[in-house]
């Protein structure tokens, strides 16, 4: 039989019995953060559930406590067997033949809080960020955009230090007309670029690698991503160097952390890798996720939405394991809360590409959205990621990852 809970959930809702994703949020504005999962259209206090004695498996019984902080790190960290004790009680305690919280009232009314009333946060500290060039289609429009060819055998990424809730400005070098010096000042290029990112769970120690077969074991969950581009800047500074300010002025998650564990039946094969990897990035079992993605943007002082990409997890050529192998294959240890980008996400058509550089073809080819057209992103200008996997009669999906772009004062 179908997994049902006692709490309604519409069938298009991305939050049913079967996905339960974490987050962490305040129930009032002067409230201390929490963490929670998200069930239809209420949030599951888990300090609540925890304060209850109703996390009493064999591991979370001792670290129930990991639900009383004010991140999900301390959670992240017991790993795989603490996640999946965590997700057994969740699914029975909110399912329809489950009594000790649906028929306690008092306990119903403390424990779940309307998404309507809450607020979000960033649902882990994040010591580290690296994203990751793991797109195959991604890889072969850039080169053929900017002239070069990107080996196949070679998994770039770039390591960054950032925070994903920022007031920032895009703005830095650009190249320079001529013989003037360098441009600088707001970029003329904003883009967006579709991605997913890992969530760390487990790390490793210093001079330890984690061995590509064994890598899932350290990853909690995915999240939506969009790693704001500003590309006339980003282009300026990469030969030698690499990007710098044209990266670094920000990122957006979603609040929404989606399980391995939610997201597995609908595991796929992976892109056939050829040529085939080396040793240390050969898996047993080599396997994406078919999660669909969307793009929206709302141009300034418009009411309504444009639909400009749709694309698919599973077609990244680089797997999340082999990320993550790879990332620590020179020892280089990984902590809980660390957050693995998997760049940007395009598919083999170009409605699937995954940001504007593509979609516009450096600019070539303006979209059209609602009688405006953009080349790049304006000011005023709100971009909306949504993603999810489709199930029998359920959707597992990450709610929304959106942002505006805000001139600076």
């Amino acid at each position: 039989m179908a997994l049902k809970s006692f709490i309604e959930v519409h069938p298009d809702s991305h939050f049913p019995i079967q996905n339960l994703p974490y987050g962490v949020f305040k129930p009032e504005p002067a409230s201390p953060a929490r963490p929670g999962v998200a069930i239809g259209d209420y949030v599951l206090d888990l300090s609540v559930v925890a304060s209850a004695g109703l996390f009493d498996g064999p591991v979370l019984k001792n670290n129930s406590d990991s639900f009383l902080q004010h991140d999900l790190n301390k959670f992240l960290a017991l790993g795989r067997p603490a996640w999946k004790e965590a997700r057994a009680t969740l699914q029975k305690l909110l399912s329809a033949t489950e009594p000790a919280l649906r028929d306690n009232a008092a306990l119903r009314q403390k424990a779940l809080v309307p998404l309507s009333k809450v607020e979000m946060l960033v649902p882990i500290s994040i010591g580290d960020y690296t994203d990751f060039f793991s797109s195959m289609h991604h890889a072969k429009n850039c080169g053929t955009i900017f002239r070069f060819t990107f080996p196949l055998r070679i998994m770039d990424g770039l390591h960054l230090l950032l925070s994903l809730e920022q007031t920032s400005f895009d703005q830095g070098q650009g190249h320079p007309a001529g013989n003037s010096p360098p441009y600088f000042g707001p970029s003329l290029k904003l883009d967006f670029e579709l991605e997913m990112a890992a969530v760390v769970g487990p790390g490793n120690e210093l001079g330890k690698p984690v061995d590509v077969n064994e890598a899932a074991d350290h990853i909690f969950g995915l999240v939506l991503m969009n790693d704001w581009s500003a590309r006339d800047i980003q282009a300026w500074e990469y030969v030698p160097l690499g990007p710098f300010l044209g990266k670094s002025f920000g990122t957006t998650v979603s609040p929404w952390i989606v399980t391995l564990d939610a997201l597995e039946p609908f595991a796929c094969d992976a892109p056939k890798q050829n040529p085939p990897p080396l040793p240390y990035l050969a898996e047993k079992i080599s396997k994406n996720y078919d999660i669909s993605l969307e793009v929206q943007i709302k141009p300034a002082g418009q009411e309504n939405s444009s639909v400009v990409t749709r694309s698919n997890f599973n077609h990244l050529y680089w797997t999340l394991t082999q990320q993550l192998a790879h990332h620590t294959i020179n020892g280089c240890n990984l902590r809980p809360g660390d957050l693995l980008g998997t760049g940007t996400i395009s598919g083999p058509e170009p409605e699937s590409y995954g940001c504007l550089l593509e979609l516009t073809w450096n600019g070539q080819k303006p979209l059209s959205l609602n009688g405006t057209t953009r080349k790049f992103l304006e000011d005023g200008d709100e971009v909306i990621f949504s993603g999810y996997s489709k199930g029998n009669g359920y959707n597992v999906g990450f709610g929304a990852c959106s942002g505006k772009i805000i001139p600076p004062p």
